[in-house]
């Protein structure tokens, strides 16, 4: 058992490459031009996209495997949207772990600056 989930792990092994290379490359250029606390911001936002689109194209792929009856790919896509979940849940545990230490970033929508957002849009269309 334990060697049937290492040769299915060792699929996603090139996923993880390219995010990795992907993420380095990204940290080292906006911590250049920023700041390195700007830099993990502009990492976990654009990291949060990418898991979020790659579990939609992974769950649609899986389901259309199981409607076609090709079940090798749908497993072997399976395995692809666990590993971009668990992905996405690690992004998200890295963005709260930032916000506690860094109170000074707000991603949140609070209510007052949601009541801005929406005068300003209502009264530009006048």
């Amino acid at each position: 058992m334990p060697a049937m989930i290492a040769s299915r792990l060792y699929r996603i092994l090139p996923l993880l490459i390219i995010l990795g290379i992907v993420a380095l490359i990204i940290y080292f250029i906006a911590s250049w031009r920023y700041t390195p606390a700007r830099a993990k911001e502009i990492l976990i936002t654009l990291f949060s996209w990418i898991n979020i689109g790659l579990s939609a194209f992974f769950l649609l792929a899986c389901v259309y495997a199981a409607l076609e009856g090709n079940w090798f790919v749908a497993e072997f896509f399976v395995w692809f949207l666990v590993t971009t979940l668990l992905l996405l849940g690690i992004t998200y545990w890295s963005k709260h772990i930032f916000l506690k230490n860094h109170p000074n970033y707000q991603w949140k929508v609070n209510a007052s600056t949601l009541k801005e957002h929406i005068t300003r849009i209502l009264h530009r269309e006048k």
